[in-house]
């Protein structure tokens, strides 16, 4: 007798957890082993296979300085990034990230092009899959002492330093430490052209937008939650009304009160 044929619903649960090109696969499967009636489902994951096969592409073109050093012998590789040196209030906030070699993590790109909901989903893989990662903040008080490139070149020193693996080679964008001894390569544009560099960004835009949400709570005048410390219209209106919080960077501000 003839098992029952699979409903639509049984058909999608067996599919839910694969990637596109793996469930096109396993729906072609379907069709011809359990002779089911999957054709919809077919053309709709023939379009997100094709899409997903492009971001695989669009992945790769951003390991090209990270395979590069592998091939040069290089084991251990940590992007650093920086979020925050605009804003008026508030810490900068640098990560240092070391990924394994061969990962692919979909939509992992420049914080700045990502929704704040992708970047938490991001945050928490890029934390579950990397070798290492290390966070250095530097607050408002330091950054009108020793200027906000200093301040950020602190908080990146202090990411590289708390990593658990020491790394091999450093990809960093723009900038120079002058504090490391570890090889180091500057690269301009650094979270659109390296993976690690990009999964840097997102740990550090993360880490600082939930310290600058908790902010918020204690100085709510402010509308810290929704402009995270920049200079918007909003914000230089709360400080003109309020006057300045503990957390804003005088350095900053001062043309504003």
């Amino acid at each position: 007798m003839r098992n029952p044929k699979l409903t639509q619903k049984e058909i999608k649960n067996r599919i839910s957890h694969l990637d596109p090109l793996t469930a096109l696969n396993e729906l072609h499967k379907i069709r011809d082993l359990e002779e089911a009636d999957v054709d919809k489902l077919i053309d709709e994951y023939k379009k997100k296979a094709e899409a997903f096969e492009e971001e695989i592409r669009r992945f790769k073109s951003i390991c090209i300085y990270e395979n590069e050093a592998y091939q040069k012998g290089y084991k251990y590789i940590a992007g650093v990034d920086e979020a925050g040196r605009g804003p008026l209030a508030g810490p900068v906030v640098a990560a240092a990230v070391i990924l394994p070699s061969n990962i692919f993590i979909e939509n992992l790109k420049d914080s700045k092009k990502l929704s704040s909901k992708r970047r938490d989903v991001l945050y928490d893989e890029i934390r579950s899959k990397a070798l290492a990662f290390g966070i250095g903040m530097t607050d408002e008080k330091c950054i009108d002492e020793i200027n906000i490139l200093n301040a950020t070149k602190s908080a990146m020193e202090q990411a590289i330093n708390s990593l658990e693996i020491k790394p091999d080679i450093i990809f960093i964008d723009a900038l120079k430490l002058d504090h490391i001894s570890i090889p180091q390569v500057p690269i301009t544009d650094g979270d659109n052209l390296s993976v690690s560099i990009a999964a840097a960004s997102i740990i550090a835009k993360v880490t600082r937008d939930r310290l600058i949400e908790e902010y918020d709570r204690i100085y709510p005048q402010y509308g810290f939650a929704k402009h995270k410390g920049y200079g918007t219209k909003e914000h230089l209106e709360a400080i003109k009304k309020y006057g300045i919080c503990p957390i804003h960077r005088m350095s900053f501000v001062k043309k504003y009160i």
